[in-house]
């Protein structure tokens, strides 16, 4: 019985993850905004950033506008902006100490 309740919580629970996934699109709208809060926290014009990142200021603006931007453009704004070491950080692995830390996550 205790199984059958276990893969009913795991169901659950990847239902659940599934209906709180965000869409590409609010993914890129959070990005955007967190790129465009450090570049006006570092009080960076977007055409400074353009010449202090190398990407064209239209691209810039249609990144900040309409989220769109190239993945080679989007790591120069970030090395602009000295966020570059998050990239770093994107898909890192975590590493458990445990057994205990896998199981409860």
């Amino acid at each position: 019985m205790l199984t059958k309740t276990v893969k009913w919580v795991n169901i659950l629970s990847m239902n659940s993850n599934f209906l709180n996934q965000k869409t590409p699109n609010e993914i890129a709208r959070n990005l955007a905004e967190k790129i465009k809060q450090q570049r006006k926290k570092l009080k960076i014009s977007q055409d400074c950033l353009a010449q202090k990142s190398g990407v064209s200021l239209g691209s810039i603006k249609r990144f900040e506008t309409k989220y769109e931007i190239s993945l080679q453009s989007l790591i120069k704004i970030a090395i602009a902006l000295n966020l570059d070491s998050d990239f770093e950080k994107l898909f890192s692995t975590k590493t458990y100490i445990s057994i205990d830390e896998v199981i409860n996550g």
